[in-house]
Order: structure tokens, then C-alpha cells, then sequence
């Protein structure tokens, strides 16, 4: 396989078309790995230039014999040889792929081996079950009985998608090599093993299930690596969901008690960490005996990983509790290790549970809730850890619709403002966020005399990110209270603002009118905004004077024809001869009515931008 052949045949032919081709082959042996790695992502069309007889014959072997390359080449002709059945003549002929991904189903690097068996089990489905048997489970056998591990475990990814589809004496073959690789000496081996138990468990026929998963299953859950005993956990999932109920007592559940009990904290983890898988799969009575007693041991573990995994679980265990008792079991078995969660030393389990404790309210009723939960609520919202307080904020709305807002905000509405001027920007961010949903169940009448007051402080708040998000809030409040509230409660306030010595300040008198003009309507734009909006553009500060500018192109369209030409023209011409060329640049654009990217500005404005944006950059290192 020459490039330069291809080259011949394409002066031949006065086929300038196969040039390409002839370089990619080329590029094939380059020693530059960038130029190899081209070409082998291009590796259909030159397949496709050379037709399907020579893509066997010779693309093929070529292939094979340059396996020993760099990683990242190996990896993407993993990839690419998954997709090449068309291409080597349809089904048929799919075997031509196995020599080359075998060879990469035994290299050292770990994501090139599997992504090679990744592609060997999606060809695996367009061979014939007599190819199958011919080329496919010989290739297996292979992998399972190589020297190096790296082959070893390659194969155990392989089993499950041919045992299907293969005779009865075969398959016997296929558990043998399984049963073999489970016991290999080499843990990585054990490790791949036991992290395709419960998929090979599902192909086999239920009676091999029993003889032969459940004690492998035992058998890995026992090994003496730790890093083996979770991967059986994981297995036990599909084992438990494929056994009749009456034998799950006497072949599962010894062995997940044990795990649950591992001296491993990694193997206990990882019990949490399927604990609601697992629940479902070994059904109510044995959740009712066994898994309860082994959650609130989890709750209770000495490490704070596995409690945290725990705790993020205490939502979803609750609700699949069995109906007929789960109140009781709740308030009697798990609410008391939640409490004691509440108060962890670990921040990470703290944080766990604080995502998931409000949904239990809907599990528990409205007096459960007020009597058992409000406390714990309240408790969290004063948590020195930032991310607890904002787990149980942005959680809210499920407590609201149990208890009513009435009661929430007699409880925890102290907390909540106290938590509006948090030192952490993020809390303050999480409640402004709130506030419109907040507002709407309170009421006006409540929001006025409780929130009002929070909502525009926020938009004097030093950190940019808080005073935008207050503005987008206004608007939602606007558009929720009306605008004859606004005018009444909202536009003065945010008009005096055009006063403060602050001209951050200013601005965002500006940037809240923008947002509250079209939801106010055109009289009140008109005739209260507008006049303060044209009088801000004599200020001092040539960033307020171009912003100014950008008001006036965002509330024109609102204005009447009449505002438009003998009040909003006006300014906007002077502004357009300003002596800075950013005030110049944004005026002539409101003018206009043009929007330019910035990479279209007048040099001397991109060069004035960088600096304003060097300037807020360092005001926000100062934040």
C-alpha cells in the first residue's frame, strides 16, 4: 500500500481526485504523530478511494502491522475501525476487522484497549451467528487465554455480547473462561471481571445464574482487594434484578450485608452509592428487614464520604419505602440520623443532605413537616457552610407547597433576609433568584412591607453580578404586580438613584430602566423615565454618557414619534460629536439603529474599552 502507487494511477487516469488520497496513504508513515493522527481520522475516505477488495487486502494488514504507535493514532483507529463494516464489503466480510482490533485489544494504554472492545462489541452484531462462532468467540478465547493482562481483560467485555448468540456447547466454553478470569491472578484482571458480573448475568439463563454468577459474585465480593469488592456491589444490582424473590434472601443478601459492613469505607461508598438501586431491586420486605437497619449504619459511618453519599440518598430511599408503613419507619428509623446529620462536622454531608432533606415534606405531610422539619430547615439556613444555606434555598419551593407560604415565611423568612446580606455573594445571588416566586406566593401587601426594602439594596450591592441580577428581579416583580405598582413603589426609588455620587450607581439606574421600560408601558417611559434618562447624559463620567446613548436605542421603540424627534434626537446628535469616542461610537449607533461587533470599532474605542474593562476587572479582584 503506496501513496505514490496512487499518485501513478491518478496521472494515469487524469484523476486529480485521488491526489488526496495518495497524500493521506503518505501521511500514513509520516514520522510527524499530528500527521499520522490526520490521516487515520480520514481513514474511511481513503477505504473508500481504494474500494472495498483493497481495503481488505491491503489497507487492512497495513493497519495491523503499524499498531505499535502512538496512543493518541491507536486510539482513534480504535475508533474509526468500529465504523468500517460498509466499507470492507457489508457483513459478510466484517471479520476482516477482528486481526486489527485484537492487536489493539492487548496494548498497555487502558483507553485505547477499550475503546478497540467497544468497537469489537458493535461489530460483533453484524456478524452471522455462524461467523460468530467461525471468527468472532475464536478471537475471545484468544483475548481470555493471553499472556498479558491487558488481553485478559479486554476479554471480559467481550463475553456478554456473543454468549446470546452461539450454540450451547460454546456457551459452556464462554463460562469456563468467565469462571477463570474471576480467579486470574492478576487484580486488574479480577477488577475487569467483576465490573461485567452483572451484564454477563443478564445474558446467561437463570439456572447459571444460580450455579455459576452467585458464587463468583461471593467469591469477588470476598477478594481481597477492595477495589474488586465494590465492583461486586455494583454487579449485585442485576444480579438481585434477575432472581426470584424467595432466593434473593439466601443468595444476595449475605453477601450485601457483608459489603454494607466492609472494613473498606470505598466498598461501604459504593453500597450508598447504589443504595436506591438496590432497594428496588430486592423489593419492599427485604427493604423493610434488611436495608433499613444497613442505611442508618450508612448514616452513621465513620467517614464522611460514605455518610455524604448516604445522606444524598435519604430523599429517594424515603419515597420508595413501602406505603403501608413508610411514615412510621421514617420518623422512627431515619429522621433521627438525619438531625444528627444536620449538625455533621463535614461539610460535604451537611451539603449532601441539605439537597435533599425539603423534599422529604412532601413525603411527610404538612404537620410532620412544621413540627420535625422546620426546625432541622431553619438550622441549615444558618449553617456556616455557604453551599448548605444555598442547597436549602434553592429547595424552598417543596416545603412551600406542603405548609403554605404563610407558615414559611413565619418560620424561616427571618432567615432568608438575614441570608439577603450574606457575605457570600453566591447565597445573596441564590435568593435574589428566589424573590420572584417568593413575592408572588407572599403577595403584595407582605412583599411590600417585608422584601421591598431587600430587593433594592441589592441594587447597590458592590458585586456587578448581584446589582444585575436586582434588576432582572424588578422586572419580574413588574411584570407579577403591575405597572401601576411600579410607578407607585418602584420607578421613584430607581430614578433617585440617578443622583448617587457613585456612577456604578448611576448606571444602574440606567440598566433598570432599560429592563422596566417595556413592562412599565409608554406614559410611564414617557414622562418618567425618559426625562431622567436625557439629563444623565451631561454626566461627568463618559461611561454613563454611552450608556445613556444604549438607553435611548433600547427605550425608542416605547417612546411615542413625537418624544423620539424633539427630545431623544437632540441629545443623541450631541452626543454624537462627544469628545470620547465610545459616547461618539454608541450614539451614532443608537442613531441608526445599527449594532456592530466590537471588533468593528474604531481603534482609539477598542483601545478606551480594554481599559474600562482592565478597570472593572480590578474592581472585581478588590470584591
Amino acid at each position: 500500500l503506496r501513496g505514490g502507487e496512487v499518485s501513478k494511477m491518478a496521472g494515469a487516469d487524469g484523476d486529480d481526485s485521488l491526489y488526496p488520497i495518495a497524500v493521506l496513504i503518505d501521511e500514513l508513515r509520516n514520522e510527524d504523530v499530528q500527521l499520522r493522527l490526520n490521516s487515520i481520522k480520514k481513514l474511511s475516505t481513503i477505504a473508500l478511494a481504494l474500494g472495498v477488495e483493497r481495503t481488505r487486502t491491503e489497507l487492512l494488514p497495513f493497519l495491523t502491522d503499524t499498531i505499535y504507535d502512538e496512543d493518541e493514532v491507536l486510539l482513534a483507529l480504535a475508533e474509526q475501525l468500529g465504523n468500517f463494516t460498509m466499507l470492507v464489503g457489508g457483513p459478510e466480510y466484517v471479520h476482516c476487522l477482528l486481526p486489527p482490533l485484537e492487536s489493539l485489544a492487548t496494548v498497555e494504554e487502558t483507553v485505547v484497549r477499550d475503546k478497540a472492545v467497544e468497537s469489537l462489541r458493535k461489530i460483533s452484531q453484524e456478524h452471522s451467528p455462524v461467523d460468530l462462532e467461525v471468527h468472532f468467540e475464536p478471537l475471545v478465547k484468544r483475548l481470555a487465554s493471553g499472556d498479558w493482562f491487558t488481553s485478559r481483560t479486554s476479554a471480559c467485555g467481550l463475553f456478554s455480547v456473543c454468549y446470546p448468540r452461539v450454540s450451547s456447547t460454546v456457551k459452556a466454553e464462554i463460562r469456563q473462561h468467565f469462571r477463570t478470569l474471576c480467579s486470574d491472578d492478576t487484580p486488574m484482571v479480577r477488577r475487569a471481571a467483576a465490573s461485567k458480573l452483572g451484564e454477563f448475568a443478564k445474558v446467561l439463563e437463570l439456572e447459571y445464574v444460580k450455579s455459576d454468577i452467585i458464587s463468583l459474585f461471593t467469591a469477588l465480593a470476598s477478594d481481597e482487594q477492595d477495589s474488586v469488592r465494590l465492583l461486586a456491589v455494583e454487579a449485585c444490582v442485576s444480579i438481585a434484578t434477575l432472581l426470584p424473590q424467595e432466593d434473593l434472601e439466601t443468595l444476595v443478601m449475605p453477601t450485601l450485608r457483608q459489603a454494607a459492613e466492609d472494613k473498606s469505607w470505598r466498598v461501604r461508598y459504593m453500597v450508598a452509592d447504589k443504595f436506591s438501586e438496590l432497594q428496588k431491586a430486592v423489593g419492599p420486605e427485604i427493604t423493610k428487614n434488611d436495608l433499613v437497619p444497613a442505611f442508618q449504619n450508612l448514616l452513621k459511618d465513620c467517614e464522611a464520604e460514605v455518610r455524604a453519599a448516604a445522606a444524598n440518598k435519604v430523599k429517594e430511599f424515603c419515597e420508595n419505602l413501602p406505603e403501608d408503613n413508610r411514615e412510621q419507619i421514617i420518623m422512627t428509623h431515619i429522621l433521627p440520623c438525619v438531625k444528627e446529620l444536620v449538625s455533621d462536622t463535614n461539610q460535604h454531608v451537611k451539603s449532601a443532605l441539605a439537597s435533599v432533606i425539603m423534599g422529604l415534606s412532601t413525603i411527610l405531610g404538612k404537620d410532620n413537616t412544621i413540627e420535625h422539619l422546620l426546625p432541622l430547615f431553619l438550622a441549615q439556613l444558618k449553617d456556616e457552610c455557604p453551599e448548605v444555606r444555598l442547597n436549602i434555598i434553592s429547595n424552598l419551593d417543596c416545603v412551600n407547597e406542603v405548609i403554605g407560604i404563610r407558615q414559611l415565611s413565619q418560620s424561616l423568612l427571618p432567615a432568608i433576609v438575614e441570608l439577603a446580606e450574606d457575605a457570600k455573594w453566591r447565597v445573596r445571588l441564590a435568593i435574589i433568584e428566589y424573590m420572584p416566586l417568593l413575592a408572588g406566593q407572599l403577595g403584595v401587601e407582605f412583599f411590600d412591607e417585608k422584601l421591598n426594602t431587600l430587593c433594592m439594596a441589592w441594587l447597590i450591592d458592590h458585586v456587578y453580578a448581584i446589582r444585575e441580577a436586582a434588576t432582572c428581579n424588578l422586572m419580574k416583580l413588574v411584570e407579577k404586580f403591575g405597572a401601576e405598582w411600579a410607578q407607585n413603589t418602584i420607578v421613584p426609588k430607581v430614578l433617585g438613584m440617578a443622583n448617587d455620587p457613585n456612577y456604578l450607581h448611576r448606571m444602574t439606574t440606567l440598566f433598570c430602566i432599560n429592563a422596566l421600560s417595556k413592562a412599565c408601558g409608554q406614559e410611564i417611559t414617557t414622562k418618567q423615565m425618559l426625562p431622567v434618562v436625557l439629563k444623565m447624559s451631561n454626566d461627568q463620567v463618559a461611561n454613563v454618557r454611552f450608556n445613556v446613548a444604549k438607553s435611548l436605542q433600547k427605550i425608542g421603540p416605547i417612546l411615542d414619534s413625537n418624544a423620539l424627534q424633539t427630545e431623544v434626537k437632540p441629545v443623541l446628535e450631541k452626543l454624537a460629536s462627544d469628545t470620547d469616542m465610545d459616547v461618539k461610537y454608541f450614539a451614532q449607533e443608537a442613531i441608526s439603529g445599527k449594532s456592530f461587533p466590537i471588533t468593528e470599532y474604531p481603534p482609539e474605542s477598542r483601545q478606551h474599552f480594554y481599559k474600562i474593562f482592565i478597570d472593572v476587572q480590578d474592581q472585581l479582584v478588590n470584591v
